[in-house]
């Protein structure tokens, strides 16, 4: 595979594999509350119901996995480790809007931001530690 490490950032494969996991990840919700979506919200533990403003979030932001691994993998691979079960969650927009394309450990580490959102943070780094792995996990098993 002939990789151009230089490439842009395109969203298209990540988005479309996103699409897939958003749909699976509603329709277990709907299960977990019997006809309404139930999900918990990754970094505060608040239980987040369908019709809350919540956002499915990447934990490690898509960009940041593009030009960290496009030197190894294609796009569709990237779209596969960004949306790995480990990586995607369910936060408040609050949350989603205020820690954009900020990497994790950067977005949380400011006192501010856990206080200003009622971060857990203990459950917060627990669930950034997760994506870690399984972001490196993804990346394993597609280099191998």
């Amino acid at each position: 595979m002939n990789l151009d490490p230089l490439r842009p950032y395109m969203r298209f494969e990540i988005d479309k594999v996103f699409s897939l996991v958003k749909a699976a990840m509603h329709s277990e919700a709907v299960q977990r509350g019997n006809g309404n979506a139930l999900y918990l919200d990754c970094y505060t533990g608040e239980v987040l119901n369908g019709g809350d403003r919540y956002d499915y979030e990447h934990i490690y932001g898509s960009e940041w996995v593009h030009s960290t691994y496009k030197h190894l993998l294609s796009d569709e691979q990237i779209a596969l480790v960004v949306n790995c079960p480990e990586n995607v969650a369910v936060t408040l927009r609050s949350i989603n809007q205020s820690k954009g394309k900020t990497d994790p450990e950067t977005w949380f580490s400011n006192p501010s931001n856990v206080e200003n959102h009622k971060v857990n943070l203990k459950l917060a780094l627990s669930n950034i530690k997760k994506a870690k792995v399984g972001i490196e996990k993804k990346v394993k098993e597609l280099i191998v």
